[in-house]
């Protein structure tokens, strides 16, 4: 690129300009091309001093000046000398590297952030080294990713409330509304995994039917809200008094069933006893009224009074019976078998 023959270091003069412009238009066409898609930024610069020589309109544009204004000019000149030498040492690190480098730059510039991906090619025009750069800007491409990722969370917080209200939805198919205990089918599902445990492991467990004593005439004459009030002190009950490895059930209207886990029949009527004694002293209040109710209870234990649970189903059915025709309010335990050797 001619210089100016007073100074050196000037911009070429119109005349030069004009020159080098004729010489490498045919060279940046193709890169001019893609500089008009939008977002895309393309300048030519001379390798040795940085100045530029062929500028692309959106450049221009980016940089609030005139294609003109631009060409014979480096970007230390054009822009804040921090920002400028940053520039110019990213040209030399391709220079050095010798063919093409991608790089990305985030700054400041002219009151907004801007997130650039710059591609710098070496190479060669007339005999001159140059270098040319393709900016293209990585905003829209992060707005995007932004929204891609806010969408992904949206989905992932969608999913996860519906897992939620799976869980929720399964586990009220599991319980009783009036009671909130598990239902039938779900406790004989953990009967029959307790009673496989304990045959390979050599444990014990024990079962309880509790059923509650037939209503005085007071609670008979107060009906269906009365006793509605007492399944719910039952339930209540029943959860507070067993652990997270056991496991409770409403059977009928008025009966429950119990699985003890790992334990055996003296620790199970032991805990039961308790129980009876909280029923027998609860109370439950119906329009201003104290209401109280009694249980009975039959105690059987895997494998001591029964080897299958049909056996320990029949056993505890043998020992609730017992415990009624005491007059209920009892406690009541299955024999243990004694097979003979």
């Amino acid at each position: 690129m001619p210089a100016n023959a007073e100074n050196p270091t000037a911009p070429p003069s119109d005349d030069g300009w004009r020159h080098d412009a004729a010489s490498l238009a045919a060279a940046g066409r193709m890169l001019l091309a893609l500089a008009t898609q939008p977002g895309v930024m393309f300048g030519l610069k001379d390798a040795a001093d940085g100045r530029y020589l062929v500028v692309s309109d959106s450049l221009a544009a980016f940089y609030g000046r005139s294609v003109d204004d631009l060409v014979g000019h480096s970007d230390i000149e054009l822009l804040d000398p921090t920002l400028g030498a940053a520039m110019r040492a990213a040209d030399q690190t391709a220079l050095a590297h010798g063919r093409q480098l991608a790089s990305e730059h985030r700054f400041d510039w002219r009151g907004q952030r801007h997130d650039w991906e710059v591609l710098r090619v070496v190479t060669e025009l007339d005999g001159r080294r140059v270098l040319a750069a393709l900016w293209r800007d990585l905003g829209p491409q992060r707005v995007r990713e932004a929204q891609l990722q806010a969408a992904i969370e949206q989905i992932e917080q969608h999913q996860q409330a519906t897992q939620q209200l799976r869980r929720e939805f399964d586990d009220e198919l599991m319980r009783d509304g009036a009671t909130g205990l598990a239902t039938r089918g779900h406790f004989e599902d953990q009967v029959r995994r307790e009673v496989d445990l304990s045959t390979r492991e050599h444990r014990e467990f024990a079962m309880v039917l509790v059923e509650i004593d037939p209503d005085n005439d007071r609670m008979a004459a107060l009906g269906a809200r009365a006793h509605d009030l007492v399944l719910e002190a039952m339930g209540r009950l029943l959860r507070g008094n067993t652990r997270a490895m056991d496991a409770s059930c409403r059977l009928q209207q008025r009966r429950f069933a119990v699985l003890l886990s790992g334990v055996g029949l003296a620790t199970a009527h032991a805990r039961m006893e308790g129980l009876r004694r909280q029923c027998a002293t609860q109370i439950v209040v119906l329009d201003g009224e104290d209401l109280r109710f009694s249980v009975s209870m039959g105690v059987a234990s895997f494998p001591h009074t029964a080897h299958t649970q049909a056996e320990l189903l029949a056993a505890c059915e043998g020992a609730l019976a017992e415990a009624s025709k005491r007059g209920g309010n009892t406690v009541a335990l299955a024999g243990i078998r004694f097979d003979p050797a």
